[in-house]
């Protein structure tokens, strides 16, 4: 069996556009499907899988750790963001296609079952971008909030900090303080909070005020408080508040993810296996937390292809904790697939297909083309006009 052909489609949903990789073997009708977006890089990671293609042309496709190691060795420079993206889309399809020609779902070759369900948890608006990152009054919070409740779910993620320079001032730490108690007062005791700091403290002293505020209102985690280039702010953070700290959407590879491991600075790793470089990296990455006593919540803001395979590695994961998802980003979300996931009780359920168990409908996905993604350009700046983190 080899690979013929690594081709992509480019399908456009609003705040994002999700690419979607194909590989093909030279075996009639077998193929497979893997997810490599990116925001705001879409025709950079489009570039990279095409520059990547010609290392994998009459490769056998299910020699998937050797396949890897060529993407990342024989290209010379380091791969960074957008390579790894590449290769994560890449390598899903790989998998995929193992999966079909052994007649097993992709589960089963990462390890086998290791839970009955997959618990998850989604934003406001189930995703719907203007919900997600504008989120700062109270009312429409709360409205939100209650929404996704009474949609099923027991866990719930906001974007409630305010954009932050080096300080937080006492109108915005009282601003959080009322939030999170009307958050909290709404959903119950029952209900999960994730509040996701979103990077835009530029010091560990700021996030750390707003951290003690979030505090006696228990929050599931506290995600990325700081930029991920701050691991030391980080590692000062974790000494100073017994708040659970997750991070690890903008981190690419196990080495990134060494240092606050060894610190134990977090609670919860969330590598993106859209990002990571797929199942191979994220598998190694979750045994490294392990042994650290860290649990792993994977990242998943992305497309309906990155879900499905976020899915698979939950169910092999040992210590999977909870999984991200936006599936209502956009109304036609599962349209795009003929074989969406099945939901209940605020848990995905596990699939029996072979390989990732999915097919891409490309007529649906030529309907919505690239489109250039908006930016946070109207809001991600202070009063006096300081451009911060958003």
């Amino acid at each position: 069996m080899k690979i013929r052909a690594i081709t992509t489609r480019v399908v456009n949903a609003g705040m994002r556009n999700w690419i979607f990789v194909k590989v093909e073997t030279d075996e009639p009708g077998l193929y497979g499907w893997g997810e490599a977006t990116l925001e705001w890089k879409t025709r950079s990671v489009v570039g990279a899988i095409d520059d990547l293609a010609p290392l994998l042309i009459g490769r056998d496709p299910r020699d998937i750790e050797q396949a890897v190691r060529v993407l990342h060795k024989w290209g010379f420079w380091r791969i960074g963001v957008i390579g790894s993206t590449a290769i994560s889309g890449i390598e899903m399809a790989l998998w995929d296609i193992l999966g079909k020609s052994l007649g097993v779902p992709v589960w089963r070759l990462l390890g086998g079952r290791m839970r009955d369900r997959v618990r998850i948890y989604t934003h406001l608006g189930l995703g719907e971008q203007k919900a997600v990152y504008e989120s700062l009054d109270t009312g429409s919070l709360l409205e939100r909030a209650q929404a996704v409740v009474e949609r099923g779910y027991q866990a719930l993620k906001v974007v409630c900090i305010p954009y932050t320079h080096y300080t937080a001032t006492t109108r915005e730490l009282a601003h959080v303080d009322r939030l999170m108690q009307g958050l909290r007062e709404t959903v119950g005791d029952e209900v999960e909070i994730m509040v996701d700091f979103h990077g835009r403290c530029a010091s560990a002293a700021a996030a750390l005020q707003y951290i003690d505020v979030l505090a006696p209102y228990r929050p599931f985690f506290v995600e990325e408080p700081l930029q991920p280039a701050d691991q030391a702010g980080l590692i000062h953070i974790s000494q100073k508040t017994h708040v659970p700290l997750a991070t690890g959407e903008r981190l690419v590879d196990r080495w990134e993810f060494d240092a606050l491991f060894h610190a134990r600075a977090i609670a919860i790793a969330q590598p993106d296996l859209c990002h990571v470089g797929g199942f191979s990296e994220a598998r190694k990455i979750a045994a490294a937390a392990e042994t650290a006593g860290i649990g792993i919540a994977p990242h998943n803001p992305l497309g309906p292809l990155a879900g499905v395979a976020a899915l698979h590695y939950d169910i092999a994961t040992p210590n999977f904790v909870i999984q991200e998802e936006m599936t209502g980003a956009v109304p036609w979300y599962w349209t795009v697939l003929d074989s969406p996931i099945q939901v209940e009780d605020g848990h995905w359920l596990l699939p029996d297909r072979p390989g990732l168990g999915v097919e891409i409908n490309e007529q649906v996905a030529a309907e919505h083309p690239f489109v250039q993604e908006s930016f946070q350009t109207d809001r991600a700046f202070l009063p006096d006009g300081t451009v911060v983190d958003w």
